[in-house]
């Protein structure tokens, strides 16, 4: 983990959703024939060795209050979110829907989360308001034979929460929900051999984080998916060490269904002498 450059970002516009919103009135929208909704889970990581998360069902609601949730699929599976980086995504529902609108997608969690800090393992508790599920406001338009990509972008470092002196950690997932469709990345390489920070910033103090990413430890590669159409400031900031400047990168264009490449991003070492 120490060997991985980690970059974070900041926008103007990135809404983060904290999963304990419940429900909204909403009107039933019934359609005919079905589409496909597929639902990815990616990270913004944390300075931890693991963070796992135990993911039991995903459901889908488009019925009025806290009625009509529909299971779409059943993974049963923990995951390490610290891992689903550059790209790399957990799949957790790839199911068939009738066509409408789903306003509400809920994850259901059981018990084996966990956290590991510097090779010692802990359980991530959930609090008791989210037996329920964790539940996040979407607006999914399912259109008859199109496939409707929901990318769920995972804030580990405001996620986990630690509770008084002990080491008890709760789980607070908090997660920015992207359709795929409506978005574009960032990507590049970075040069420096020690952990970088990327901050995105639109100009503003109103400026809230967006997404985290490490780059390759080996090639320095980064990308950062699921980003909403804008321009941005990108600051590069050493995070660990002295050893570098910092730099930055004016007007930097997101476009809808574009990776912007910022190709290699070269920071300057400091010389001691």
């Amino acid at each position: 983990m120490n060997t991985l450059k980690k970059l974070k970002i900041t926008a103007l516009f990135g809404t983060m959703v904290a999963l304990f919103a419940w429900g909204c009135d909403i009107s039933p929208d019934a359609g005919t024939g079905t589409g496909t909704m597929q639902v990815k889970m990616h990270d913004n990581p944390a300075h931890y060795d693991e963070v796992n998360v135990s993911v039991e069902r995903v459901e889908v609601n488009r019925s009025e209050g806290d009625q009509g949730w529909e299971t779409i699929s059943e993974p049963n599976e923990v995951y390490n979110i610290l891992e689903l980086v550059n790209g790399e995504f957990a799949v957790l529902a790839d199911a068939e829907l009738e066509t409408g609108t789903y306003q509400q997608i809920r994850l259901i969690l059981d018990d084996n989360n966990s956290i590991v800090i510097d090779g010692e393992t802990y359980p991530l508790t959930v609090p008791s308001g989210a037996q329920t599920g964790l539940k996040l406001n979407i607006n999914a338009e399912i259109e008859e034979g199109i496939v409707y990509t929901l990318l769920l972008d995972f804030d580990a470092d405001r996620s986990v929460v630690k509770r008084g002196m002990q080491d008890h950690y709760n789980l607070r997932p908090v997660i920015r929900a992207t359709a795929e469709a409506e978005s574009g990345n960032i990507g590049g390489i970075v040069n420096a051999e020690s952990t970088v920070r990327a901050i995105l910033d639109a100009g503003t103090a109103e400026a809230d984080t967006v997404s985290t990413t490490f780059s390759d430890s080996e090639t320095g590669d980064f990308l950062l998916v699921g980003l909403e159409e804008n321009s941005y400031t990108v600051n590069f900031e050493p995070a660990d060490d002295e050893a570098y400047e910092e730099k930055s990168i004016d007007e930097v264009e997101v476009t809808i269904g574009e990776t912007t490449d910022l190709g290699e991003v070269e920071l300057t070492e400091i010389d001691d002498e």
